[in-house]
């Protein structure tokens, strides 16, 4: 159903059951009031005169994992965290993470792919970093947030990455109490 605008009364017209129908009943449950559902949720527009409700999710991952030194994002041994949602042309995720490695020329990345009805790689631009000054400095709690846009509406899904970078190939990266939210548009 779409909200309809509202006819021009006339007078000493009839207004009939049906403009009631469209002009005030269908109207009224195009309202936010009438299409809130969840607890927490908000609403965007989803096109002109139109609102759709969105609610945040996120999920953690506790466990300390390591990456070695690599070119590229991918998974730890347990993977994630994972958020799957429905989202508009945009969405917001925030990540967060502590980690530390073992050597000062080191980076510790964590990225976000995005997959389902769009496809976005994790990238170095997008993602939360960490570089330790030094041997006695290396762990660190961190956190980043990223606006994607021109995502496909529909269920995509946002799943975190991750990667070490530095020129000694014995280089690990350690990552733990992994966060992933997802306020989707």
């Amino acid at each position: 159903m779409a909200w309809t605008a509202p006819m021009t009364a006339v007078a000493n017209t009839a207004f009939t059951a049906a403009q009631f129908n469209t002009y005030v009943r269908d109207n009224l449950l195009e309202t936010a009031p009438a299409k809130a559902a969840n607890h927490g949720g908000y609403f965007v527009t989803s096109s002109a005169n139109s609102i759709v409700e969105r609610k945040a999710l996120s999920a953690a991952v506790d466990t300390a994992e390591s990456a070695t030194v690599s070119g590229s994002f991918d998974d730890l041994t347990t993977a994630g965290p994972t958020v799957t949602i429905t989202t508009g042309s945009n969405a917001i995720v925030f990540t967060s993470c502590r980690s530390y490695g073992n050597k000062t020329d080191q980076w510790q990345l964590m990225g976000v792919d995005v997959s389902g009805a769009s496809t976005f790689a994790a990238s170095d631009n997008d993602s939360l970093f960490h570089e330790a000054p030094d041997t006695s400095s290396r762990a660190a709690q961190m956190g980043s947030f990223h606006m994607f846009t021109l995502l496909t509406p529909g269920v995509n899904v946002f799943t975190a990455k991750y990667r070490v970078s530095g020129s000694d190939p014995t280089g690990v990266g350690t990552f733990s109490y992994r966060r992933l939210a997802v306020l989707p548009f």
